[in-house]
């Protein structure tokens, strides 16, 4: 397991350079064909700073960009006692540093990790989920979320949001410069081949701005769990919270499909038929089934 471990975190270091050099070259390409479009080469450079400046973002404030979608607040020690020892105790245990702390006021119990390395990580649980999980449940979450600190799927599942929340701006963008034609060229041709290249890419916005959470495999879910599994020494925990995060049917009241990825269990709430899902479903899914992931738990004692 160690050793997976290991390979999990080079891993995902190496897809987060992918994710980024990926982005960059679809960000210039879309510029090229506005300028070349509209024969104006400034829209490239613009194309070319931006998606740099965006990169730049994403690696160092889109933490705070998550927090702030979700409305999280800071946890205070004297108000959420229980939060702050869980996660001192496992964290002197995992050898990691004290991330900072906060939490979402929603009913719904959830949990999420973020930031870019292990010194700049945040942990952030809901209140719904601090009332409702025993100690050795709590230990068990947090265990999940700084299992993703360790292995550093914090930084590509932050990322991933920015990078996804771009894709659609540069679609509707280049929709509404299509319908509004200002200065395009006049070439019949041209302006059809164009409306066609708008349709797609509207199109396609959603489905590519899916495809980056989903390069966050779900196979990290697993691997989180498991992690979890090992930091406390007590699956039976992890199992018991997963029970409860995926059988509360309500979803958050700050959901979104920007930042569902980020989070230990479906911020939309369960779905009907519980781990029964087709596989189309279960394809386009952010997250595991919950009964799936509790089996993994329970075969790993």
């Amino acid at each position: 397991m160690k050793n997976d471990l290991y390979a999990q975190r080079a891993s995902n270091i190496r897809r987060t350079w992918a994710l980024v050099a990926g982005f960059l070259a679809m960000a210039i390409a879309v510029g090229y064909a506005f300028s070349w479009y509209y024969q104006d080469s400034s829209i490239l450079y613009f194309a070319v700073i931006a998606a740099i400046a965006t990169n730049f973002y994403a690696f160092w404030a889109s933490d705070k960009l998550v927090l702030s979608l979700n409305h999280a607040r800071p946890a205070t020690r004297e108000e959420f006692f229980d939060f702050y020892t869980v996660t001192e105790n496992l964290c002197i245990t995992a050898g990691l540093p004290m991330p900072k702390l906060y939490v979402i006021d929603d009913p719904a119990p959830n949990a999420f990790a973020t930031g870019r390395d292990e010194k700049h990580a945040v942990v952030c649980a809901t209140t719904g989920l601090l009332a409702l999980m025993t100690r050795a449940e709590l230990e068990g979450v947090i265990g999940h979320e700084l299992s993703h600190v360790k292995n550093r799927d914090i930084l590509l599942m932050t990322v991933a949001v920015v990078l996804a929340g771009f894709v659609a701006i540069l679609a509707n963008l280049f929709l509404r410069l299509s319908f509004w034609g200002a200065g395009r060229r006049d070439d019949r041709n041209d302006n059809a081949l164009l409306m066609i290249l708008a349709v797609v890419g509207i199109i396609l916005a959603p489905l590519a701005a899916k495809l980056i959470e989903l390069a966050v495999s779900r196979r990290r879910e697993y691997l989180a769990d498991a992690s979890s599994a090992l930091l406390t020494r007590y699956p039976d925990g992890l199992a018991s919270a997963l029970r409860k995060i995926g059988g509360y049917a309500a979803p958050m009241r700050s959901a979104n499909l920007a930042t569902a990825h980020l989070f230990i269990g479906d911020p939309f709430g369960a779905k009907e038929g519980g781990g029964t899902s087709g596989w189309v479903e279960r394809l386009f899914s952010t997250h595991p089934p919950i009964d799936d992931r509790i089996k993994a738990l329970m075969g790993a004692r």
